[in-house]
C-alpha cells in the first residue's frame, strides 16, 4: 500500500490542526453518528502539544474526558507552556467544542538518551493477524444482520472474540493493529495516531466479565494514560493486550500493553471507563 486509504486520509486531515495563534489551533471534528470518538480529541490535542515542543518526543500522556464530543463542529486546542527543560518539556492541551471544555490533556515530552533498559515480560503467543477474523465483521456478527460496517483508519484482528449471547468471559483481550495505509515520516503524526489507537476495545475488555458486549450496554471512557517507552514507527501491525483487574460502582479499570511484531514492548496504557447495562435488560 503506498497512499493511504480514503478513510486513513480522512483521519490524517483532521490530524493536520491549523494554527490560529502562537499556542492556539483549530480542528475538524468531521461527519458521523452520536458522539465523537475521543480518541480522535486525543490525537489531535497531541498534535497540538506537539506543535509547540521544539525537542523531544512524547513520552507520556494522561487525560480526561469531559464532555462527549460532536461531529460537524469545530474542535479548538488552547495549548498551555507548562514548562520547558533540559531534557522534559510539560505541556497542557485544553480542547473546547462550542465554548465548552470537552477534553484535557498533560503530555510531557523528552529528549532520547542512553540509560537503563529491561522488558520484564514476554509478549504472549498469539496467532498471525492474516488468520484472525476483522474487528467490525465481529462488530456486525454481534449486532446482527443488517448491521452497516463502519470501518476505522485503524485495521483490527480480533484474537479473543465476544460471545453474542452475553455469556460472562475472562476480563482480558488480545487485537492487532495497523493503519490503513501508511504514514507520513513525522514522528509526531505516528504518536498521534497511536494515541487514537488506543482508545480501542479497553471499555469492552472491562465489560466481558459481566456479559455485556456490544448492544448489550453503555458506556464511555473517564480517564485515558499512555506511556511510550520507544518512539513509536506506527506501520505494522502492533498486538494489543488489555485486561480488566478490578471494576466498582460502574467503574472499570483497564491496562493494555502495544508489542511490535518481534515482541517488543512500545506503549502502555491504562483507561477507567464508566460501564451500565441498559435498563430493562
Amino acid at each position: 500500500m503506498h497512499e493511504p486509504t480514503p478513510i486513513l486520509a480522512a483521519l490524517l486531515e483532521r490530524l493536520d490542526l491549523e494554527p490560529l495563534d502562537r499556542d492556539l489551533f483549530v480542528g475538524k471534528s468531521g461527519r458521523g453518528e452520536g458522539r465523537l470518538f475521543g480518541g480522535m480529541v486525543a490525537a489531535q490535542s497531541v498534535i497540538a502539544a506537539g506543535r509547540t515542543v521544539e525537542r523531544g518526543c512524547l513520552h507520556s500522556l494522561h487525560a480526561y474526558f469531559l464532555r462527549p464530543g460532536r461531529h460537524e463542529a469545530p474542535i479548538r486546542f488552547l495549548v498551555d507552556r507548562i514548562r520547558d527543560g533540559r531534557s522534559f518539556t510539560t505541556r497542557r492541551v485544553v480542547a473546547l467544542q462550542g465554548g465548552e471544555a470537552i477534553f484535557n490533556l498533560s503530555a510531557s515530552f523528552a529528549l532520547p538518551e542512553e540509560g537503563i533498559s529491561h522488558q520484564d515480560a514476554a509478549m504472549p503467543e498469539t496467532p498471525e493477524p492474516d488468520a484472525l477474523p476483522d474487528w467490525e465483521d465481529e462488530r456486525v456478527r454481534l449486532l446482527g444482520p443488517g448491521t452497516p460496517r463502519r470501518d476505522s483508519p485503524i485495521e483490527a484482528h480480533v484474537v479473543d472474540p465476544d460471545e453474542p449471547d452475553g455469556t460472562p468471559q475472562e476480563p482480558r483481550k488480545r487485537m492487532w493493529m495497523r493503519p490503513r495505509g501508511p504514514l507520513p515520516d513525522d514522528p509526531l503524526v505516528h504518536t498521534a495516531v497511536l494515541a487514537y489507537a488506543s482508545d480501542r476495545a479497553l471499555l469492552s475488555t472491562a465489560a466481558r466479565p459481566h456479559g455485556l458486549p456490544w448492544g448489550r450496554r453503555r458506556g464511555a471512557s473517564l480517564d485515558h494514560a499512555l506511556w511510550l517507552h520507544r518512539a513509536p514507527r506506527f506501520d505494522d501491525w502492533l498486538l494489543y493486550v488489555m485486561e480488566s483487574p478490578v471494576a466498582h460502582s460502574g467503574r472499570g479499570l483497564c491496562l493494555g500493553a502495544m508489542y511490535t511484531r518481534d515482541g517488543v514492548r512500545v506503549a502502555s496504557v491504562v483507561q477507567e471507563a464508566l460501564i451500565r447495562a441498559p435498563r430493562g435488560l
